[in-house]
């Protein structure tokens, strides 16, 4: 359906059972065709700190930004804590925006979704995540818009959905960016 394209996956929940990373999976599994979806963990990215940034700074950060920067776009899947965005999430944006004048994220498409078992879907997150990248350039997917609220009641141990109506929602999504992309291509 879509040319071929590289999507960058971050998710904000560093927990190996975390229903975030769950959702990333399921999001790998239903993609269109052309749309490749590939998680980069973020979880041992040291916070950013200028300091560290000389001409040989964190090989973790280096490869971190050769990655985002080779990507067609990144999707960002997040929790909510504390009504914010994760502090490694935040962290990851830091990273790849640096140093200044070699943001990784200038004009790249990007898109933000999240699931939580909450009632809001983590859309206090979302909204955070989304000014602190329209500040980093990141051209944000504006609509449909996907935060799921409980998700631990939609998604099963192993990784299903048990709603057939969330698992199509959730491909439309993954249309309207894949068409987002194009767009912006």
């Amino acid at each position: 359906m879509f040319a071929e394209r590289d999507v960058v996956v971050l998710v904000g929940s560093l927990r190996k059972a975390s229903i975030n990373l769950k959702l990333a999976k399921v999001l790998q599994a239903i993609a269109p065709a052309g749309l490749r979806l590939d998680i980069l963990p973020i979880g041992d990215l040291p916070l950013y700190n200028q300091d560290l940034d000389t001409e040989t700074p964190p090989s973790t950060w280096v490869a971190f930004r050769d990655r985002v920067h080779r990507s067609d776009a990144v999707l960002f899947v997040t929790p909510e804590y504390n009504r914010s965005l994760p502090a490694a999430l935040k962290n990851a944006v830091e990273v790849g925006s640096r140093p200044y004048g070699k943001s990784v994220w200038e004009n790249k498409p990007g898109a933000v979704t999240g699931a939580s078992p909450g009632l809001l879907g983590g859309s206090a997150a979302a909204l955070h995540l989304r000014q602190v990248l329209v500040n980093v350039n990141v051209a944000v997917l504006p609509q449909p818009e996907v935060y799921l609220s409980g998700a631990d009641k939609l998604i099963d141990e192993a990784g299903s959905f048990s709603n057939d109506g969330t698992k199509a929602f959730l491909g439309t999504f993954l249309s309207a960016f894949g068409a987002w992309i194009e767009k912006l291509a």
